[in-house]
């Protein structure tokens, strides 16, 4: 084994390429689309590092054609579920044994191989499978998991330096070891960096996954597993099996072996598991961690003072980039009336210039939302408005699923502060907006926090420092990530660590150390060099 006191490379955020006209970025992207675009490939389950065909095929299709398949995958069930928890638990001692520095050179080796060779691929993959424009892919698939290969090892390192203190005789340590059994994650659509770092940052600490990957973004997932396979991750650490919910999570909730879940997803879900395993509790070798991150109803707060165009660009940006799919995205908005005249006007002409179309037109600032079922929910929204006596469409309120599932971003505007679609997540390009009395701001700020269950982020523009201090002081439980005069989207890895709590999730701060602290159980050590040989203390001894 080797010996030394090593130290990771200090890291940097990942720089985002621009991808302009002539640049060499550009065309090298362009070409990888055109590549993958014009295949159809096969993926298949990963578990023990082999891969397995069942035989059971959905098609991964682009959303902005559905009838263009990606590839055909293989989804597993119960028999390929006790498959990988096998593979992982016959990894683990291995893996878990490894030098941490040995375990960290695996994903700085991949954060490498994607910041060059597989950049176009995880970018073109989540492009075409999940409807991002060449923006978002890059600070997604690219920028943001580069990120959180560099980061994790870096906040790693950090917490097994911090040790206890020493008494004079006596060395006491604290050994950092991974849960036992393994751990479960279950990632999204929305984020490839996010399926990327819920599994991995597990096994940086030395557990091993059964890693449950968003059926509808299957397509990047697949590339993900090969990226960290050339990166040298051994067979099993990590096992892929996509598959239905139920299928998938049943079996893995049953087995006394799970030691944690690690998840992005629906509130409801994630409800669903904890009260699952709550029910088996005696079952369980230990205790299951539980680290998830749901839904969101992120807010946009403007006070009398705010100035316009930056509350505009917020709002346009924060709820129609990536079609408003980001758990992060801006879909209720609270708007005095003294600025509203010219918020409407400029939110109308803004919204109206976005172009919406296939995102291999880079041209475009809006894809396709992901899914049938997504486009459902939208439309039932829209057309809700479009009848209700105290709402009304103010701009877009349309959709065409012919070709893709295509949504025109849409405002809607009710006098109704509680109005549906200012509690309900959408996770679509539908913002809300509520304008309320400039005279009473303090009623609104009151209507914002007490109207949606979710906590996970918000915004909040003024020009006047006495009313962000009272906002802030007021909003303190309404928000994980709290953005002043920006709006709620764009968290950095090591620079805006990410969750929220209520129903937004357990709030572990996904890009920093708190969440590597859920996957260690800490172990610790004293060591007294000279032992006690009398067991009388001084205070027995008689006058």
């Amino acid at each position: 084994m080797s010996a030394g006191i090593f130290q990771v490379p200090k890291p940097v955020n990942e720089p985002v390429r621009g991808y302009a006209p002539g640049s060499p970025e550009r065309a090298s992207l362009r070409a990888t689309l055109d590549r993958m675009a014009s295949e159809r490939i096969e993926i298949p389950l990963i578990i023990g590092g082999k891969e397995v065909r069942t035989g059971k095929l959905v098609k991964a299709v682009m959303p902005c054609d559905h009838q263009h398949v990606l590839a055909d995958v293989h989804m597993g069930g119960e028999a390929e579920v006790k498959q990988a928890i096998e593979a992982s638990l016959k990894a683990k001692a291995e893996w878990a044994a490894l030098p941490w520095e040995a375990r960290a050179a695996v994903f700085l080796k991949a954060a490498e191989l994607l910041a060059g060779p597989y950049r176009d691929v995880l970018n073109a993959a989540t492009m075409l499978g999940q409807s991002k424009t060449v923006h978002q892919a890059e600070i997604d698939s690219a920028c943001e998991l580069i990120d959180f290969h560099r980061y994790n090892p870096f906040f790693y390192e950090q917490i097994l330096r911090e040790q206890p203190v020493s008494s004079a005789g006596v060395w006491n340590r604290t050994e950092h070891r991974p849960l036992e059994g393994f751990v479960f994650a279950v990632t999204p659509f929305n984020f490839t960096a996010i399926a990327g770092n819920l599994p991995t940052a597990p096994a940086l600490t030395g557990n091993t996954v059964v890693w449950k990957p968003a059926s509808t973004a299957l397509f990047s997932a697949y590339y993900l597993m090969r990226l960290w396979q050339e990166a040298g991750l051994p067979d099993g650490v990590i096992n892929m099996v996509p598959g239905s919910g139920a299928t998938i999570g049943n079996p893995v909730l049953a087995s006394r072996d799970l030691a944690g879940i690690h998840f992005t997803g629906s509130t409801g879900v994630f409800n669903g598991m904890w009260r699952t395993i709550g029910q088996n509790l005696e079952q369980y070798r230990s205790y299951p961690r539980l680290v998830g991150e749901t839904g969101g109803k992120d807010f946009v707060f403007a006070h009398p003072s705010a100035r316009v165009e930056a509350l505009v660009t917020a709002l346009v940006r924060g709820a129609f980039e990536y079609q408003g799919q980001k758990c992060s995205a801006a879909s209720r908005a609270y708007i005095p009336s003294n600025l509203w005249p010219e918020v409407k006007d400029r939110l109308v002409a803004e919204v109206e210039s976005l172009r919406m179309g296939d995102v291999r037109d880079f041209t475009n600032f809006m894809g396709a939302v992901i899914d049938a079922g997504s486009f459902r929910d939208q439309k039932q929204a829209i057309d809700e408005a479009q009848a209700a006596s105290d709402a009304s469409i103010l701009v877009g309120g349309s959709y065409d699923d012919r070709v893709g599932y295509f949504v025109r971003p849409t405002v809607i505007v009710t006098t109704d502060p509680r109005y549906r679609t200012m509690e309900v997540e959408l996770f679509g390009p539908v913002l809300t907006v509520h304008v309320y009395d400039e005279a009473k701001v303090d009623e609104a700020l009151e209507l914002l926090d007490t109207t949606s269950p979710y906590a996970l982020t918000g915004a909040v523009f003024s020009q006047d420092r006495y009313f962000l201090e009272k906002a802030f002081a007021r909003l303190r439980n309404a928000a994980g990530n709290y953005y002043i005069n920006d709006k709620p989207t764009g968290a950095v890895v090591g620079q805006q660590p990410f969750g929220g709590a209520r129903m937004s999730g357990t709030n572990d701060k996904a890009g920093s150390a708190l969440n590597l602290l859920r996957w260690i159980s800490t172990r610790t050590v004293k060591e007294t060099f000279v032992p006690a040989t009398d067991w009388r203390y001084p205070s027995l001894l008689a006058d």
